[in-house]
């Protein structure tokens, strides 16, 4: 259990809310169709999705900007699979992703029977990476806007995630401690290190199938968190 009480919990969104993988898949399946790249989208999505994930810690981390991010990690996708798609089609893909990703809005199993518990005892926030601009049309329209007092992404905070100064802006904003806070999100790095150096609670939902740890306790479903508030 945590070690004070809790009043503010602060949600990560992709991989934690919002299922990322999946909505990713499906604006691909409709982009790479759109734009008659000629791909099985499984073979593409083997190959995109843990590249994906190297070139957003490579962001994450200041090592690139965001448009090398969204032209690398499709490029270098193409390389591997050793398919020759042009500059054009490769920046039009990329403006069709972020276009039509949040028209997708499947969100992880019970994420609205956790906020509906949640919402009424504590003040809900999010703490995001993601870019304004797609993240903001993503809680919109899942319509799971309402439950959030504050939504701090790393565009507002001038930082990335595990940066202190995005915990510590999401934190001024609340008006709330860091020890009555408690994060939820599914990286460990960025969510559960980047919030315990600011002196966070923490959760780590483990959407990755990952290892256990010592750092804090680790869940696989939403609404497991209920037996912790």
């Amino acid at each position: 259990m945590f070690s004070k009480i809790v009043t503010d919990v602060f949600f990560d969104l992709d991989h934690t809310l919002w299922d990322f993988e999946k909505n990713s898949a499906l604006t691909f399946a409709k982009i790479l169709s759109k734009n008659e790249v000629n791909i099985e989208l499984y073979d593409f999505l083997e190959v995109y999705v843990p590249n994906n994930l190297v070139f957003w810690k490579l962001f994450r981390e200041e090592k690139i900007t965001k448009v090398e991010l969204r032209y690398q990690r499709l490029k270098s996708t193409f390389d591997k699979l050793g398919i020759e798609v042009n500059d054009d089609i490769i920046n039009r893909l990329s403006d069709d992703y972020i276009t039509h990703l949040s028209s997708f809005n499947h969100l992880f199993p019970n994420a609205i029977e956790l906020l509906d518990y949640l919402n009424p005892k504590y003040k809900l926030h999010i703490i995001t990476n993601g870019f304004n601009e797609v993240q903001n049309k993503k809680i919109k329209n899942s319509k799971i806007d309402h439950y959030f007092t504050h939504i701090i992404d790393s565009e507002m905070a001038g930082v990335k995630k595990p940066n202190p100064v995005i915990f510590n802006l999401a934190l001024e904003k609340a008006n709330v401690s860091a020890e009555q806070s408690l994060m939820i999100g599914d990286s460990l790095e960025a969510d559960i290190l980047g919030a315990q150096a600011c002196g966070m609670q923490t959760i780590h939902f483990n959407a990755h199938n990952e290892k256990r740890h010592e750092f804090c306790d680790m869940i696989t479903d939403l609404s497991e968190i209920k037996s912790y508030l």
